[in-house]
This record gives structure tokens, sequence and C-alpha cells, in this order.
């Protein structure tokens, strides 16, 4: 590791970032996934799911078409990853509401927040899969 000229009584800091989630806490994790699940909520799905919706609603022939997509297996995974950032944005949007009204502030009900929050994702994952 190389390390930028520093001033006198300064420690030395490190010239690269570590971006490796496994050293997160989970409050990390949770922030980091809230944005990343809002981007794909918003952009690729928002307007494939209106796509969608218009296709569907148009014909019996497209409802037949996008019925079909839906029922390969790979769409379906994919579909259930999509599942999986609104749960997680929805649960953690909560959270973040709650902190906005000072309710776990402290380290350890924000940590423990957290964790309910990857949790739950998973959770309605797996029953929306089931």
């Amino acid at each position: 590791m190389s390390t930028a000229p520093q001033r006198p009584g300064q420690p030395a800091r490190p010239k690269y970032y570590d971006l490796s989630l496994a050293h997160l806490p989970p409050p990390g994790l949770v922030s980091i996934f809230h944005r990343v699940s809002g981007l794909l909520l918003f952009f690729p799905v928002l307007p494939l799911m209106l796509y969608v919706l218009q296709a569907t609603l148009g014909s019996e022939e497209g409802y037949a078409r996008w019925h079909d997509f839906f029922a390969r297996p790979a769409v379906k995974v994919i579909a259930l990853v999509f599942v999986w950032a609104y749960a997680h944005h929805f649960f953690a949007g909560i959270r973040y509401l709650l902190l906005d009204l000072h309710w776990g502030i402290a380290k350890a009900p924000a940590r423990a927040s957290a964790v309910m929050v990857l949790v739950c994702g998973v959770i309605a994952t797996l029953v929306v899969a089931w």
C-alpha cells in the first residue's frame, strides 16, 4: 500500500478505497441497497411494467404473448430479483421514516432495524416465490 505525502503529525492516508460490501455494517448495507433498489425500480422496471400493462390490456394476443414470456423460469427468477428490490425498498423506506422521527437512532436499535429490513426483504421475496 502506497501512501500519499503526509503532513507532520498526521497519519498516512491510503490512496485507494475499499469498496467491498463485506466490511460494511448492516445499516450501511441497507443504505446502499436502498439506493440501488430505488434506481432499479425507477428506470428499468417502471417503464417496462407500464409497457407490459399497455400490451396486455390492448389485445388478447398481447396478453397471451406476455403470459408465455413470464412463464419462463429465467424470467421468473429475474422477476423475483425485482420483487426483492421492491420489498427491500419498501421496508428500508419505512425504517428511514422512523429514523426521521428519531425512533431507533442509537447504535443498537439502528443496527437491529437494519438487520430486520434485510431479513424482511428476503422473507417477502420467498413468500412471493412460494
